[in-house]
């Protein structure tokens, strides 16, 4: 027994408060049990009215207008001294257990196993959902498409690096719907096996992305380093358990799942750096209070195109938080436009604006309303 314990008065106490901890716990429990039977109560009645109508359409679980409603509303009621994520963070993951009782969500991301996708994944449906790794952002499109998964996770641009482009490029030739995001901070870590001679690394594997984000770090500590792009940052940490002048730079699940040392942590340039990632899948999602549209527009190639573009967003006050331009699939010379604004397509001003847009464009179409990233 430990000093502290040691004394009687302070026994006492510990025990006393061991006791209403105890007694917590087994309130949560069942609690947690009760809404669990609530969530198949919920899909009883889904299945039913189905069936009442006579339709043969599968049964929507996952709505994630309701989830981010539930999880803004959990971080609204904290009154601590759990912070507001991490209050939201534990929701979550009683949200995705009670939801694998009605049906497993299926989730595709850009894989292998370890990746900061896999990550964000997680981050957004809980550790109950399948999650399934690809190896390409079009696989993942694919296999959302042909419905052999309920949802696809793919990134779409780094705070420091920019768009990912090839996200926005299977946007152009596919009908599914952005259904969510999330917001992922990234810790990039350098990491080495326990045959690496620390004081010898002459190459160090990543992706090319987390190479660029950690090029001040590298130029400061390995100059002479080889830097080899890999296609993932789980297929950089998988290399280094049998080369013992290597390192990789990766997160923290791809040292956790190749059993891999954090050497140097944190060296990512900038401090706040982040990557942003995309929910896709086939159902349009109603208004949750705090939304976020996509659309993709062409414009004709003609003067001031760009202008009548973006006046209609000015003049109903809409905030476009971001505006990508790509090259047309034909037509040389020939720009699509990528813009992301705050509101639901379903409000009387986004209609409005997006009216004006779809008039004058050569072709608009959303790619879909969803709520902002609430983890």
């Amino acid at each position: 027994m430990s000093e502290q314990e040691n004394n009687p008065a302070n026994e006492a106490q510990l025990s006393q408060l061991r006791d209403e901890i105890d007694r917590i716990d087994n309130e949560i429990c069942q609690l947690i049990s009760d809404r669990a039977r609530c969530a198949q109560n919920v899909a009883d009645v889904k299945k039913a009215a189905l069936e009442a109508a006579g339709s043969s359409e599968s049964v929507v679980y996952y709505r994630p207008e309701r989830e981010a409603k539930v999880l803004r509303k959990a971080m609204a009621m904290n009154s601590g001294p759990l912070d507001d994520e991490e209050m939201a963070r534990l929701f979550r993951e009683i949200m995705s257990a009670c939801l694998a009782l009605e049906e497993p969500t299926k989730v595709a991301y850009l894989g292998p196993e370890g990746t900061f996708t896999q990550q964000a994944a997680l981050k957004h449906f809980g550790h109950s959902a399948v999650a399934m790794p690809f190896s390409a952002i079009d696989e993942v499109f694919r296999e959302v498409e042909a419905g052999a998964v309920n949802y696809g996770v793919v990134p779409v641009e780094n705070s420091t690096e920019g768009v990912v482009n090839h996200t926005l490029d299977n946007f152009m030739g596919s009908n599914l719907q952005i259904c969510g995001e999330v917001e992922l901070r990234i810790h990039q870590h350098l990491l080495v096996s326990d045959v690496t001679k620390t004081d010898s690394i002459t190459r160090i594997y990543s992706h090319s992305q987390s190479l660029a984000q950690c090029r001040k770090w590298l130029d400061a500590h390995y100059p002479n380093a080889e830097r080899i792009a890999v296609s993932s940052n789980a297929d950089a940490a998988k290399r280094l358990k049998g080369e013992w002048n290597a390192a990789a730079i990766a997160g923290q699940m791809a040292a956790d799942l190749y059993d891999l040392k954090v050497h140097a942590e944190k060296i990512e340039d900038q401090p706040d750096n982040s990557t942003r990632f995309l929910i896709i899948g086939t159902q349009k999602v109603l208004a949750s209070g705090k939304d976020k549209t996509s659309v993709v527009v062409a414009m004709r190639n003609e003067p001031g195109a760009l202008h009548d573009l973006l006046q209609p967003f000015h003049i109903y006050g809409i905030d476009l938080t971001r505006v990508e331009t790509r090259p047309a699939a034909s037509g040389t010379w020939n720009y699509v436009f990528f813009i992301d604004f705050a509101g639901h397509v379903e409000d009387a001003v986004v209609k409005k604006a997006l009216d004006e847009v779809g008039a004058k464009a050569a072709d608009l179409r959303v790619l879909g309303s969803y709520p902002e990233a609430v983890l």
